[in-house]
């Protein structure tokens, strides 16, 4: 029987984030790619590593991470929320410290819908007067 696997999904704007978590030397694969080849933004490659980081968890797993939709913001903060889930799947305890961080609350700002007779959610035609 191989190692235990723990699995939680991530979610932020219109990206969602599949994570696998696995005992192992600490890289991370997003869409079978390596993730410093896949964000190319160093901020983003930040923004994944922070839950791991701040659990001391560095080189501790391999992150598998399947991510569709949204733009690279998006899927880092994505990526983010799903390796936090996912390290409170493997150690219920690191919640406290996770928690005082905000990683577990789901980041739930999502584009507003354009409304009818304007230009977009808020923007409206230009006014003409005569």
């Amino acid at each position: 029987m191989g190692t235990k696997r723990y699995y939680a999904t991530g979610k932020r704007k219109s990206a969602i984030a599949r994570v696998w978590l696995k005992e192992g030397s600490g890289s991370i694969s997003v869409n079978r790619k390596p993730m410093d080849e896949y964000f190319s933004v160093e901020m983003a490659r930040k923004l994944v590593h922070q839950p791991m980081q701040l659990t001391e968890m560095n080189n501790k797993f391999d992150v598998m991470v399947t991510v569709a939709g949204g733009g690279v913001t998006g899927q880092a903060g994505a990526v983010k929320h799903g390796i936090t889930k996912a390290l409170l799947e493997y150690n219920p305890d690191l919640r406290p410290v996770l928690k005082k961080a905000g990683f577990i609350t789901r980041d739930s700002r999502i584009k507003e819908r354009k409304k009818y007779g304007q230009r977009g959610a808020r923007a409206r035609f230009q006014f003409s007067k005569r």
